[in-house]
């Protein structure tokens, strides 16, 4: 069995898209996923699967699910417990900076090469950010929902779906990773 964490993009916001986190693991469950944990109310859930399965399939198995029971599509982004370890580790900006001001952006995808190039030319400064393979790591001294560096920004310029979060909630999100 491998770890992995679905991160789901869009659920619970505003009164939108609502799902229950119990019935969020149901669905995992009935998916034949073990030792499901969910993590706040915004979508993300630490789940083991067989190695056989890679993590495009792994993706388009749950989003199909929550489409059938729910009736509307959601992104989701997979990463195991091994590239949660790796983010982890390649941050960037630490230890230089709080931790509260540091942000995730997970990509769906890696972007191409020429879309990378172009993105990474854009100065939102204080805020800045890091392009690595399949994240991007973000800065903002001040207050992230005031920062230029959204999902938007990211979606439009590097031509994938993506979904932040805190610091924080990365840190925890490897923590579920280790508990199998």
């Amino acid at each position: 069995m491998k770890r992995y964490i679905a991160i789901l993009r869009g659920i619970n916001v505003a009164g939108k898209r609502k799902v229950l986190m119990a019935d969020l693991r149901a669905l995992f469950i009935d998916l034949g996923y073990t030792k499901i944990e969910t993590y706040i109310q915004s979508g993300n859930v630490a789940f083991n699967a067989t190695k056989h399965l890679d993590e495009e399939s792994l993706k388009n198995r749950i989003a199909e699910k929550i489409k059938d029971y729910y009736g509307f599509d959601i992104p989701i982004i997979i990463r195991s417990n091994i590239d949660l370890k790796a983010i982890i580790k390649d941050n960037p900006y630490l230890p230089n900076v709080s931790e509260d001001k540091l942000h995730l952006t997970f990509l769906s995808h890696l972007p191409k090469e020429e879309n990378t190039a172009i993105t990474e030319t854009f100065n939102f400064s204080p805020d800045t950010f890091h392009i690595t393979k399949k994240e991007v790591y973000i800065h903002v001294p001040e207050k992230y929902g005031l920062t230029k560096l959204s999902n938007s920004f990211f979606e439009k310029k590097l031509k994938v779906s993506v979904t932040t979060r805190n610091w924080k909630t990365v840190k925890k999100l490897y923590e579920m990773t280790l508990s199998n």
